[in-house]
Protein backbone atom coordinates (compact mmCIF):
# COMPACT_ATOMS: atom_id res chain seq x y z
CA UNK A 1 0.00 0.00 0.00
CA UNK A 2 2.79 2.55 0.68
CA UNK A 3 4.09 2.12 -2.88
CA UNK A 4 0.60 2.75 -4.27
CA UNK A 5 0.28 5.90 -2.13
CA UNK A 6 3.69 7.02 -3.35
CA UNK A 7 2.69 6.43 -6.98
CA UNK A 8 -0.49 8.49 -6.59
CA UNK A 9 1.51 11.20 -4.80
CA UNK A 10 3.87 11.26 -7.78
CA UNK A 11 0.96 11.59 -10.21
CA UNK A 12 -0.41 14.47 -8.15
CA UNK A 13 3.02 16.06 -8.34
CA UNK A 14 2.63 16.05 -12.11
CA UNK A 15 -0.76 17.74 -11.72
CA UNK A 16 0.59 20.57 -9.57
CA UNK A 17 3.77 21.01 -11.61
CA UNK A 18 1.80 21.30 -14.86
CA UNK A 19 -0.77 23.41 -13.01
CA UNK A 20 1.92 25.96 -12.22
CA UNK A 21 2.17 26.67 -15.93
CA UNK A 22 -1.56 27.40 -16.06
CA UNK A 23 -1.80 29.63 -12.98
CA UNK A 24 0.09 32.43 -14.73
CA UNK A 25 1.84 33.39 -11.52
CA UNK A 26 -1.18 32.50 -9.37
CA UNK A 27 -3.30 35.15 -11.10
CA UNK A 28 -5.88 32.62 -12.36
CA UNK A 29 -8.01 31.56 -9.37
CA UNK A 30 -9.32 28.18 -10.56
CA UNK A 31 -5.97 26.96 -11.85
CA UNK A 32 -4.35 28.21 -8.63
CA UNK A 33 -6.83 26.33 -6.41
CA UNK A 34 -6.41 23.09 -8.39
CA UNK A 35 -2.62 23.45 -8.28
CA UNK A 36 -2.51 24.11 -4.54
CA UNK A 37 -4.96 21.26 -3.80
CA UNK A 38 -2.86 18.83 -5.85
CA UNK A 39 0.26 20.04 -4.07
CA UNK A 40 -1.27 19.49 -0.64
CA UNK A 41 -2.64 16.06 -1.57
CA UNK A 42 0.67 15.02 -3.12
CA UNK A 43 2.66 15.95 -0.04
CA UNK A 44 0.05 14.39 2.25
CA UNK A 45 0.29 11.07 0.44
CA UNK A 46 4.09 11.30 0.44
CA UNK A 47 3.93 11.80 4.21
CA UNK A 48 1.81 8.66 4.58
CA UNK A 49 4.16 6.65 2.35
CA UNK A 50 7.29 7.59 4.32
CA UNK A 51 5.75 6.04 7.41
CA UNK A 52 6.59 2.66 5.83
CA UNK A 53 9.30 3.41 3.25
CA UNK A 54 12.81 4.79 3.68
CA UNK A 55 12.69 8.58 3.35
CA UNK A 56 15.44 8.86 0.74
CA UNK A 57 13.90 6.17 -1.46
CA UNK A 58 10.37 7.55 -1.18
CA UNK A 59 11.45 11.10 -1.92
CA UNK A 60 13.59 10.08 -4.90
CA UNK A 61 10.79 7.98 -6.39
CA UNK A 62 8.22 10.76 -5.77
CA UNK A 63 10.40 13.33 -7.50
CA UNK A 64 11.25 10.87 -10.28
CA UNK A 65 7.60 10.16 -11.04
CA UNK A 66 6.96 13.89 -11.04
CA UNK A 67 9.84 14.57 -13.41
CA UNK A 68 8.87 11.75 -15.78
CA UNK A 69 5.21 12.73 -15.85
CA UNK A 70 5.88 16.44 -16.19
CA UNK A 71 8.36 15.81 -18.98
CA UNK A 72 5.84 13.58 -20.77
CA UNK A 73 3.10 16.22 -20.50
CA UNK A 74 5.54 18.88 -21.70
CA UNK A 75 6.55 16.85 -24.74
CA UNK A 76 3.14 15.39 -25.64
CA UNK A 77 0.80 18.26 -24.77
CA UNK A 78 2.86 21.43 -24.62
CA UNK A 79 5.08 20.94 -27.64
CA UNK A 80 8.39 20.80 -25.77
CA UNK A 81 11.25 19.08 -27.58
CA UNK A 82 12.79 15.74 -26.64
CA UNK A 83 16.36 15.54 -27.87
CA UNK A 84 18.15 12.19 -27.90
CA UNK A 85 20.29 13.28 -24.92
CA UNK A 86 17.20 14.32 -22.97
CA UNK A 87 15.50 11.01 -23.82
CA UNK A 88 18.54 9.09 -22.52
CA UNK A 89 18.46 11.06 -19.27
CA UNK A 90 14.75 10.37 -18.82
CA UNK A 91 15.44 6.69 -19.52
CA UNK A 92 18.14 6.66 -16.86
CA UNK A 93 15.64 8.15 -14.43
CA UNK A 94 13.24 5.27 -15.16
CA UNK A 95 16.05 2.79 -14.45
CA UNK A 96 16.88 4.60 -11.20
CA UNK A 97 13.25 4.55 -10.01
CA UNK A 98 12.91 0.84 -10.84
CA UNK A 99 16.21 0.12 -9.09
CA UNK A 100 15.12 1.93 -5.94
CA UNK A 101 11.81 0.04 -5.92
CA UNK A 102 13.50 -3.33 -6.43
CA UNK A 103 16.24 -2.79 -3.84
CA UNK A 104 14.14 -1.32 -1.04
CA UNK A 105 13.54 -3.86 1.74
CA UNK A 106 10.00 -4.66 2.71
CA UNK A 107 8.67 -2.52 5.50
CA UNK A 108 8.32 -4.39 8.78
CA UNK A 109 4.80 -5.00 9.96
CA UNK A 110 4.03 -2.58 12.78
CA UNK A 111 3.23 -4.15 16.14
CA UNK A 112 -0.44 -4.43 17.04
CA UNK A 113 -1.81 -1.52 19.03
CA UNK A 114 -4.50 -3.45 20.87
CA UNK A 115 -4.74 -2.95 24.60
CA UNK A 116 -3.42 -5.92 26.54
CA UNK A 117 -6.22 -6.86 28.97
CA UNK A 118 -4.71 -10.12 30.15
CA UNK A 119 -4.67 -10.56 33.94
CA UNK A 120 -0.86 -10.33 34.02
CA UNK A 121 -0.88 -7.04 32.13
CA UNK A 122 -3.68 -5.58 34.24
CA UNK A 123 -1.81 -6.50 37.44
CA UNK A 124 1.27 -4.51 36.34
Amino acid sequence: MPWFLLFVAGLLEVVWAVGLKHTQGFTRPLASVVTLAALAASMGLLALAVRHLPLGTAYAVWVGIGVLGTTAVGVLALGEGLSPARAVCVGLLVVAIAGLKLTTPRAPTPPPTAIDNTPAAVAR
